[in-house]
């Protein structure tokens, strides 16, 4: 199986059990940045699988509309949301919240009404290339990437490395910190393959999507793990005699 059917589908795979680990969590716990996050995984999933089915079958107007929106456009920011609503004060993050879902409706609405050029879009080429985003032709669209994705960027890796230091400083739950610092670097990890595969380098952006999103779930592994051993312990011991 080739690395531009193989990898992106891992990586949609690992993004599903990554969000079913955290939709079970919000089942338990409840908290609305687990639920904004289980949506964000899920986006993450349909990016890969767009990329798996373009690998394997080549250009698809529906497929690359999906992609463009779900993978390159919104993943980022939706996960970014969830870390909002995990450090931000609830009024702030319910505002920032409208104003993702309303910009989302926008970007849906840009995207699948956009005109796009098939010549630029090859069966040898990925969908990460430099030729894929200018396949869509329509003024303004393409402008809407960099703009979600600085939003995530800097609310999932700065919340990410502000929770990591914040444990630090506190010299507790060692594991939190390190698990702060996988989510952080797994979350940038798609953006330098992207980089990568601008100069040439077509399995890099694919990788880095993988390695992304396997970073993040061993980082919300070992930041959850600790918790539920804490919650359960002074249970063990108030029922001591």
């Amino acid at each position: 199986m080739h690395y531009n059917i193989f990898i992106p589908l891992t990586s949609s795979l690992v993004s599903i059990l990554f969000a079913v680990a955290v939709f079970r969590r919000y089942q338990r716990n409840h908290g609305e940045h687990l639920f904004i996050w289980g949506i964000g995984l899920i986006f993450y999933a349909i990016g890969g699988a767009c990329e798996a089915f373009y690998g394997a079958f080549g250009f698809n107007s529906l497929i690359f509309r999906l992609w463009y929106l779900f993978g390159a456009i919104l993943v980022a920011a939706w996960l970014g949301q969830g870390t909002v609503y995990l450090l931000a004060r609830k009024n702030i993050a319910n505002f920032l919240m409208g104003l993702l879902f309303l910009g989302s409706i926008f970007a849906a609405f840009r995207v699948f009404s956009a005109q796009i050029d098939p010549s630029m879009m090859t069966h040898s080429l990925h969908t990460g290339s430099e030729l894929s985003g200018r396949a869509i032709v329509t003024p303004g669209v393409r402008t809407l990437t960099p703009i979600f994705n600085m939003y995530g960027t800097l609310t999932l890796v700065g919340g990410a490395m502000y929770s990591a230091w914040l444990f630090w400083r506190k010299r507790i739950l060692l594991n939190r910190t390190i698990g702060n610092i996988l989510i952080a670097v797994g979350a940038i990890a798609p953006a330098f393959g992207g980089a990568f595969s601008r100069i040439g380098i077509p399995s890099a952006l694919y990788l880095g999507e993988l390695i992304g999103t396997v970073l993040m779930f061993i980082g919300f592994v070992r930041t959850t793990t600790p918790a539920e051993k804490s919650s359960q312990q002074p249970a063990r011991q108030t029922a001591q005699p």
